[in-house]
């Protein structure tokens, strides 16, 4: 589970020929001028958002359109300045620091505020306001492998301190800080069995499965033992996973990928405190195969497409192996 990340770098490029670096920008890295919130919402971590504004223009004021580059701030400016662009400054904004907490956000917001000396404030705000030294830690309920928009940021804090400084103590203290805001945590034990033995690919399902929808953290795993009936033991994959999802529900998206169709590709079982959840908690389904039907809907909606289509790649290979 991804708990802390960075923003993209935000870069003023001042300029008295705006028009002539608008198309320089767009010839040397491949990429249009669109509006400034979706360049914010399709970012990621690491990468870049170039604004051109006029070269008196002092306030780092985000104008309504900006240029995304997929790569990282040094590179793009030194691609900028070694090709002589028409700049006549460079500003930076403050860097973003981006929190993913279950719940209690605005509890969140206060204790960082309390402990780093910053101020509450909306995120718009928290960027007008901060300078290039500041480090703002804007917090989210979103998963941080998916794009993460200005409306999905509920608070920030702006805090007057390098971002490096900031980060190093933030990464220590975020289990402290989550523990506060959710003392209570489930952890599962999953244990993954095939009987035809293919478990690098039904591993690896498992594992995309988990960390796409971002479920929880891994804290162990390994080969265990299971003892189906008496006298007869079968080898399993097992790992422990610390979530603050319901364990119904980690039970639930989970049986999506124990079928293709009718094929069984492999038997996952979820437990809880040695409690083995039973999908017949899971509601009012006359079958497994209605059940894994209505969890595999509910993956497609939420896995990001790259893994879905890995996905999707494996479970038919499976299938055509299958012995079932």
């Amino acid at each position: 589970m991804k708990v802390i990340r960075f923003g993209p770098s935000i870069v003023f490029l001042r300029t008295a020929h705006p028009e002539a670096l608008k198309g320089a920008l767009k010839d040397a890295f491949g990429v249009e001028e669109i509006d400034t919130e979706e360049a914010i919402r399709n970012s990621n971590e690491f990468e870049t958002i170039l604004f051109v504004t006029d070269e008196w223009q002092k306030e780092t004021l985000p104008p309504e359109t900006g240029f995304l580059v997929k790569s990282h701030a040094p590179l793009v400016l030194s691609q900028i300045v070694n090709r002589d662009f028409p700049v006549e400054k460079v500003h930076v904004e403050s860097t973003l620091i981006l929190l993913r907490v279950p719940q209690k956000v605005e509890e969140a917001l206060q204790i960082i505020a309390e402990k780093y000396g910053g101020e509450v404030m909306g995120i718009k705000e928290a960027f007008d306001e901060g300078e290039a030294e500041d480090t703002i830690v804007g917090v989210t309920r979103k998963k941080l492998n998916s794009p993460i928009g200005p409306e999905d940021i509920e608070g920030s804090v702006l805090i007057r301190r390098r971002f490096l400084d900031v980060y190093r103590e933030l990464s220590i203290d975020v289990p402290v800080l989550l523990l506060k805001l959710m003392p209570e945590w489930n952890e599962l034990t999953i244990k993954i069995y095939d009987t035809d033995k293919r478990y690098e690919e039904n591993i690896e399902r498992l594992m995309m499965v988990i960390e796409d929808l971002d479920l929880g953290f891994i804290v162990g795993e390994g080969w265990d033992w299971d003892y189906p009936r008496p006298f007869m033991r079968v080898p399993v994959y097992k790992l422990k996973l610390l979530t603050w999802e319901k364990p119904e529900h980690v039970k639930f998206l989970l049986k999506g990928i124990e079928y293709h169709g009718y094929k069984r590709l492999c038997d996952i079982d979820v437990f809880v405190e040695g409690k083995k959840i039973h999908w017949t908690s899971l509601g009012k389904y006359d079958s497994k195969f209605e059940l894994a039907k209505a969890s595999r809907e509910e993956l497609e909606k939420h896995l990001s497409p790259d893994v879905s289509k890995r996905l999707k790649e494996l479970d038919e290979k499976l299938a055509a192996e299958s012995k079932d």
